[in-house]
């Protein structure tokens, strides 16, 4: 890009630098409204006084508002509600500011348990900050009116945003210390609710923070406020929710039984360690297609970019829309080797934008690892991709996927398409629902209960099962 890091540059001699803050807004995906919430949240309008659960913490100051978060790897949403009336104040998301400390969870755990620990905790908490000034601003309110903040995110970024210790979820057998203490009788919960104060946070100084509960190990909050936005308790029908991200989370269940597992994808599709990669910001390519020259050879590929812009990259969709494209017209095979064994493949070559080998290699091990999750899951469940009456399929990027390239590539399994419903960011929707009804926390704990967790790496054939994943290529329907 035309840019450099800061911390990555040396100043050689003395002149103008100028520098500024590098800030990319990633498309903002707006939560999509499963249900109507009975409006009944912690925080209630009691005559001229705010009470929090019951008990009166504030003078009433003309209104009561929450902040729903939820706290992914790659990217943060947050969503400034109206608690008297469920209405949506402002919405916002941005790039996950932890990265300096990793792209996925465990080197940030290995990151926190060096010399520089407490220092992800302190970024996202600013960040969150900034965020929460900026919407007050816009909405001309003022910080004293929020009340609550309620935040979902997987375990090791729900820790690390409370400042808690997340060595233990680095290591066997990969359980937070509260999961430690609920496993021990300890506590009757893994949720977690503490003074927003204590964090440090641009809210009341009466304020709350409810973190949610978590299912085991890796498997957090969000995955469970993904399954409150489906409706899973209600539903008696066999559906799958796949929250793809850089933590990819399967669930099945069918009213009665749930089975979840995570899977450790990593940022390959979210903008990470692919080399024109990038995350669903303006310019970034997000659907592409390849247009084969006349007697099959000058192809060129067509595609469209996020504001219609010129491109800078290829986002989620984009990518997973190209590798469909390279193998529908044997331009690459199953196994990532490109026609004629180049090293580099020139996507538009007007703007320079090339897809290499490696980047083809780094998706490969990112989608078998959806590959894994969904395929290891079926199986403990003990049904076959046509038996699946729907598959919801959830996260940042994943609402703008194509659905026919994700099966073609076997990012999702072969259910059919009809099937297959985005639920966009249901972990976000599920935050906004917690945060307007405290019933809908209650029911997260009851749902907990009832799910089974599988530990996809300690089955006898993960491995094999992630090598046949790395081939783009599709899921096997049986």
């Amino acid at each position: 890009g035309s840019y450099r890091l800061a911390c990555q540059a040396v100043v050689r001699k003395a002149g103008n630098v100028r520098f500024s803050c590098l800030r990319r807004r990633p498309q903002i995906l707006a939560a999509q409204r499963q249900a109507d919430v009975d409006l009944a949240p912690m925080v209630q309008r009691r005559g001229q006084e705010v009470a929090y659960d019951g008990k009166i913490i504030d003078r009433y100051r003309g209104r009561i508002c929450g902040l729903a978060l939820d706290l992914g790897t790659t990217t943060v949403v947050a969503e400034l509600v109206d608690l008297e009336t469920g209405a949506s104040i402002g919405v916002s998301s941005f790039e996950n500011p932890q990265r300096f400390g990793g792209s996925d969870v465990m080197h940030r755990i290995s990151y926190d348990g060096g010399p520089f620990q407490g220092e992800l905790h302190q970024a996202i908490i600013t960040t969150v900050n900034n965020e929460i000034r900026q919407m007050c601003e816009s909405a001309s309110i003022s910080r004293q009116v929020i009340y609550e903040l309620l935040v979902v995110g997987n375990t090791t970024m729900r820790d690390l945003f409370l400042g808690l210790d997340v060595q233990s979820i680095g290591q066997k057998p990969y359980k937070s210390t509260i999961e430690h203490a609920y496993r021990n009788q300890e506590c009757d919960t893994t949720s977690a609710n503490v003074a927003a104060r204590k964090l440090g946070l641009y809210a009341n100084r009466h304020a709350r923070v409810f973190a949610a509960p978590l299912v085991a190990s890796h498997v957090g909050g969000d995955v469970v406020a993904a399954l409150l936005t489906i409706g899973a308790l209600d539903r008696d029908e066999l559906f799958m929710l796949v929250d793809a991200g850089t933590n990819t989370e399967v669930v099945i269940g069918d009213g009665q039984r749930f089975c979840a597992a995570s899977c450790p994808a990593g940022p390959a599709f979210e903008g990470g360690l692919v080399r024109y990669g990038m995350p669903g910001c303006e310019g970034a390519i997000d659907s592409i297609r390849y247009v084969a020259g006349k007697s099959g050879s000058g192809g060129r590929f067509g595609y469209t970019t996020i504001g219609d812009v010129k491109p800078q990259g290829l986002c989620g969709s984009g990518l997973i829309d190209l590798l469909a494209e390279l193998r529908r017209n044997d331009l690459m095979t199953p196994k990532g080797v490109f026609a004629g064994k180049a090293r580099e493949l020139s996507i538009v070559p007007e703007y320079g934008i090339t897809f290499t080998r490696r980047d083809a290699s780094e998706l490969a091990q990112a989608k078998a690892a959806n590959t894994c999750g969904q395929v290891m899951l079926m199986r403990q469940f003990g049904v076959r991709p046509g038996q699946i009456d729907r598959c919801y399929l959830a996260g940042g990027f994943a609402n703008y996927v194509n659905l026919a390239s994700a099966v073609a590539i076997g990012f999702i399994a072969p259910v059919p398409v009809e099937r297959i419903v985005k639920v966009g960011n249901a972990a976000a929707e599920g935050a906004r629902q917690m945060l307007l009804s405290a019933r809908r926390r209650r029911d997260i704990e009851r749902l907990i209960q009832r799910i089974e967790h599988v530990e996809l790496e300690t089955m006898p054939d993960f491995f094999d099962l992630f090598v046949e994943g790395c081939q783009i290529k599709p899921m096997p329907l049986s």
